[in-house]
């Protein structure tokens, strides 16, 4: 618990570092979605096409982040800040540490993540008469800590490896029974076991093209309420892998800050029976 605001302390401090030299906090509540656990701006799971911050065009923008994740054998920790640029490039960076204890006393694993996304074509919010969805690529460099002592072991080819990505996020307005709705859908090129914590390839050792979904509807101004869905490859010989969903709400009570809390269903890790928790992840933006 003490690490756990440690670090909120410490993302805290970043963005509003970042803040005191930036112009920005223009951009409508909820544009710069929260931040998903790799950093990148989106859902819990799943990076959107929205660039995180509050900065508009000429105006440079920062996140901050701290989640944790519980189920009922694993813990996961993450924290991260972005700044955005011209609300077309993110820059995010992005530190993870799983407890996975019940499967060797004392065993805590983790990784590094630095994200780089580019808004390339559309507009989620503002065009809204438009049918493209506003369209951005992604790419995440992840560096798995302590490779040798447990992913080599149980069958990981790398310790550090890049996804990419391609996401399309999309706001219709007074969709469903006047309420907004944002649909995201994501394709991710990938060899990551269990998100990278475990390494990258394996038997197989091959690229993957891994789909990842998010659905929203606002059920008030400060209330959003949605579901993702995020397949993964399962490249390690000794464990299987499953896909990820989760069900969130999302509390904006001010455009700078969001709560958010979900149930979240991790599949089978390290051979034990579907990881199924809560997760929450506090997020400040500017």
């Amino acid at each position: 618990m003490r690490a756990f605001v440690s670090l909120l302390l410490n993302a805290a401090w970043l963005c509003a570092a970042f803040a005191s030299t930036a112009h920005a906090d223009d951009r409508l509540e909820w544009t710069g979605a929260v931040t998903q656990i790799e950093g990148s701006a989106g859902g819990g799971l799943v990076p959107w096409a929205l660039v995180g911050g509050l900065g508009t065009n000429e105006q440079i923008g920062a996140t901050a982040f701290v989640t944790y994740v519980s189920t009922q054998d694993f813990s996961l920790r993450a924290g991260g800040a972005s700044v955005d640029v011209d609300d077309r490039v993110e820059v995010s960076v992005a530190r993870q540490r799983f407890d996975a204890n019940s499967v060797i006393p004392g065993l805590t694993l983790g990784q590094d993540i630095v994200g780089l996304k580019v808004r390339v074509a559309g507009d989620a919010v503002f065009a809204p008469d438009e049918w493209w969805p506003q369209i951005a690529l992604g790419a995440q460099w992840k560096r798995t800590l302590d490779f040798d002592a447990v992913p080599s072991a149980v069958g990981a080819a790398h310790g550090s490896d890049v996804d990419l990505y391609l996401a399309a996020t999309k706001v219709y307005f007074a969709a469903l029974a006047g309420h907004n709705v944002i649909i995201d859908a994501t394709v991710r090129r990938t060899r990551a076991d269990q998100f990278g914590l475990l390494g990258f390839g394996g038997a197989a050792q091959g690229y993957r093209l891994e789909p990842e979904f998010s659905a929203a509807v606002w059920f008030t101004d400060e209330v959003l309420l949605g579901a993702e869905y995020r397949d993964k490859p399962s490249e390690l010989a000794a464990f299987k892998e499953d896909s990820a969903e989760d069900a969130f709400i999302a509390w904006a009570p001010i455009k700078n800050f969001t709560l958010t809390a979900a149930w979240t269903d991790l599949g089978r890790i390290a051979g034990k029976s579907p990881q199924r928790g809560f997760y929450i992840s506090l997020w400040l933006g500017y």
